[in-house]
């Protein structure tokens, strides 16, 4: 049996790429899913899906830039199962610009979703982790949150301090048996992209990533995390094209 078979599993950014990749990949292993996004259309079908292929799930509409709305994703998953066993914070944003551009409005929405999305989610799900002294909590970081490269100044700021965040959470949380995981894709077939808003600059960075992976690799590398033994922690993951040279 699968040490996936049964675990409570929260997924943010549910509704497409890496989420919905990873929900219907945990689903397979007998995960008990909440599911977690912006668009109730995708999320009510995703659910229906895994619900007819025999899985176990729940949505829930979630913007995590809300921490009362996360807090409230928490307090679902306790309602609906009684536990969580894993957290993935997977939402994110990529709108890449030029610091001389000033698209400060983009800049702020990445700092939310990409920075306080991800902290809104530990802070909903660690204290019952605490008290159970049992938990797992994915961190979906970058390539990006490892290199520097024009155009990715903010949101690589915000991928590096996904990473620091995780870090400092594991070392913080050793004691309650808690896991973390980073996971950090190269270039991955997904909506990212479409929120440049510089149709140049969209043109190139799409041009980039025709060589990118299908989202389902990175779905096994989190499954691959989640499922070892308990006392294997699988700290952190870059998954990258074979032929991606950054």
């Amino acid at each position: 049996m699968s040490n996936i078979q049964d675990k409570v599993v929260i997924i943010t950014g549910a509704s497409s790429g890496i989420g919905e990749a990873t929900a219907k990949e945990l689903a397979s292993k007998g995960a008990k899913l909440v599911l977690a996004a912006r668009r109730e259309d995708r999320l009510k079908k995703m659910h229906e899906e895994i619900e007819k292929n025999g899985g176990k799930a729940v949505y829930k509409v979630t913007d995590v830039t809300s921490s009362e709305q996360m807090e409230e994703l928490a307090q679902y998953a306790l309602s609906e199962f009684g536990k969580i066993d894993v957290m993935v914070n997977n939402a994110g944003l990529m709108p890449l610009s030029l610091l001389f551009e000033k698209k400060i409005k983009e800049w702020d929405t990445m700092v939310d979703v990409n920075i306080k999305g991800v902290l809104y989610g530990i802070a909903a799900v660690l204290p019952s982790m605490r008290e159970r002294k049992s938990g797992h909590i994915i961190n979906v970081s970058s390539i990006a949150g490892h290199v520097v490269g024009p155009s990715t100044a903010v949101y690589s700021a915000t991928k590096f301090a996904v990473r620091a965040l995780t870090e400092g959470l594991r070392q913080e949380e050793v004691a309650n048996n808690i896991r973390t995981t980073i996971i950090s894709p190269g270039s991955v077939t997904s909506e990212l992209t479409e929120t440049i808003s510089g149709e140049q600059l969209k043109s190139m960075i799409k041009e980039g990533y025709k060589i990118a992976i299908d989202a389902e690799n990175i779905a096994r590398a989190i499954a691959y995390a989640i499922e070892q033994p308990n006392d294997v922690a699988v700290n952190e993951m870059i998954i990258r094209p074979t032929v991606q040279q950054l």
